[in-house]
């Protein structure tokens, strides 16, 4: 592949290809806040339309899973079409996606233009973070990065706001309309702007259809059966036949790709120490980002009973400490050890998500400001210099392969921290609300005051409780059993982010010469 770009003649100024650069990350940005903007506002489509609630999930599946296929043929995508075209025909699918999904008037024809949509949109984060490698120099690839790196992690944070107000101010559809004038604005300016690369026609020739279809199996496999496994059980016959799928496609796709000497997707990026550990870092990170996105409103919507605007509202905390935090974080990363910057940020970053592994049922904006500050600090710490690990030192033709299998392993680490979660808040509740009926039946007050059993109840109780008492306390004893199972998902997620630790010193000191060549 050519990495002769048009960016390192005398004639293209910088300003030019940082304006190109722009466009890539605000189609990125249009593509992640589209899964969480959408996610807020299920409901209101699902009656809107007329679906079935347990047909309603498959609106995100289906968009899910057509990302997750993508995100790692982003190399072989890039050779066939050049970084450029990629992410002006990415966008432009993306754009005419989001149009048919507006128009959609039934469940199928929402799911199929979803499939579209996603798989278009999973091409867009690896190809801005490879941008950052091949676009710009050593010296400002640390502000490009954080540049994509703060829109990628904002876009969560701001999703339920957005898709709040647009469905409360307007109506469904705008969940998808936004996406149209932004991402026309990016693909002409993405086409403007650009470097021109040289295409490799090739790599349509030497395609390895059985490869492509053995890595969509499995990867299919792998998000469908972590959407089941938490209601329909690990050990289900429908989960295990998933997972087999799975390891079966999976294996035969890895031993097939190692021995191609074209393969679709690049495994031997693993090989190298450093991109492996980045890799790891970004699985983890993944765990701990998309956890805690996801429990926060799971908390504020069926604990606190609040809506999807107010849910924007107080995660917007995270958004503000995290672009407060970005500048720092860029002058950090020219001047300090990436390896020192990542432990640093995750082990802050799981102090974080454990400050919030102690919610009562009445914990709201206050309880919850100073975790989302810690947090929102850490993030930038734990993406930026990991992608300077795991892309930094890799050779330009390497980096669209190693973006595509860098995000991917985010995306998965997502994946399984939400399914852990759900298990976790699945399986604990009903032993939790057990244990403390239990403690309340035979007087405990700090489990009362837990609960927030009335005073006027415990104060004459004497070993046993009415039906009538009963009643009152079973909705409260149920709610606080939900709290006590979500702050345990807070701490398990809280002790995976910092095995990340464990990984770090394994990396090689990146050499700042080496980066983008």
């Amino acid at each position: 592949m050519s990495v002769e770009l048009e960016a390192a003649r005398p004639d293209r100024t910088p300003a030019i290809v940082w304006l190109g650069f722009l466009a890539m990350c605000v189609g990125m940005f249009m593509a992640i806040l589209d899964v969480q903007v959408v996610a807020t506002s299920l409901p209101t489509i699902q009656s809107a339309l007329g679906i079935d609630p347990d047909q309603m999930s498959w609106i995100q599946t289906a968009y899910l899973i057509a990302e997750v296929v993508a995100i790692p043929l982003t190399g072989l995508l890039t050779r066939l079409l050049t970084m450029r075209w990629l992410f002006v025909v990415a966008i432009s699918l993306f754009v005419m996606a989001s149009a048919g999904c507006a128009a959609s008037g039934s469940f199928g024809t929402l799911v199929a233009w979803r499939v579209l949509q996603g798989f278009s949109g999973g091409t867009l984060i690896p190809s801005v973070f490879s941008a950052v490698f091949i676009l710009f120099p050593n010296e400002r690839q640390a502000l490009a990065t954080t540049i994509a790196g703060v829109l990628a992690v904002l876009a969560p944070t701001v999703g339920p706001i957005v898709g709040g107000w647009l469905t409360e101010t307007y109506s469904w559809h705008w969940l998808f309309l936004i996406n149209i004038l932004p991402g026309l604005a990016s693909a002409i300016l993405a086409a403007r702007f650009l470097p021109k690369q040289a295409a490799d026609p090739s790599e349509l020739r030497h395609l390895d259809g059985l490869s492509l279809l053995l890595m969509a199996a499995a990867l299919t496999a792998l998000e469908l059966s972590l959407k089941e496994a938490p209601t329909s059980g690990w050990t289900s016959a429908y989960v295990l036949s998933l997972l087999a799928v799975c390891l079966l496609s999976g294996g035969a796709f890895m031993t097939r790709t190692l021995r191609r000497g074209r393969p679709i997707v690049d495994l031997g990026n693993f090989g190298d120490r450093n991109f492996l550990v980045g890799s790891v870092l970004s699985f983890i990170l993944g765990i701990g980002l998309f956890g805690s996105v996801y429990l926060m409103p799971v908390f504020l919507a069926f604990i606190r009973g609040h809506d999807a605007l107010e849910i924007g509202v107080t995660m917007l905390v995270t958004g503000i400490a995290q672009l407060v935090t970005a500048p720092v974080a860029v002058a950090l990363e020219k001047r300090m050890d990436a390896r020192l910057l990542s432990a640093v940020g995750f082990a802050l970053f799981a102090i974080g998500v454990g400050m919030s592994a102690f919610q009562d049922p009445r914990s709201d904006y206050d309880a919850m400001f100073w975790p989302q500050v810690v947090r929102g600090v850490a993030i930038m710490f734990c993406l930026l210099p990991p992608t300077r690990l795991a892309l930094g030192t890799l050779s330009a033709d390497r980096v669209p392969d190693a973006s595509g299998l860098f995000n991917l392993m985010r995306n998965l680490g997502g994946a399984i921290g939400i399914a852990l979660i759900d298990t976790i808040i699945y399986t604990r509740s009903e032993p939790l609300g057990q244990d403390l009926w239990a403690r309340v039946q035979a007087g405990d007050i700090e489990a009362a005051m837990f609960v927030g059993a009335p005073a006027e109840i415990m104060s004459r109780h004497s070993g046993s409780f009415d039906a009538d008492t009963m009643a009152t306390l079973d909705p409260l004893v149920q709610t606080a059993a939900s709290v006590q199972a979500i702050n345990e998902a807070w701490m398990v997620v809280a002790v995976l982010t910092g095995c990340a630790l464990l990984s770090v010193p394994f990396a090689r000191r990146p050499a700042r010469h080496e980066a983008g060549q």
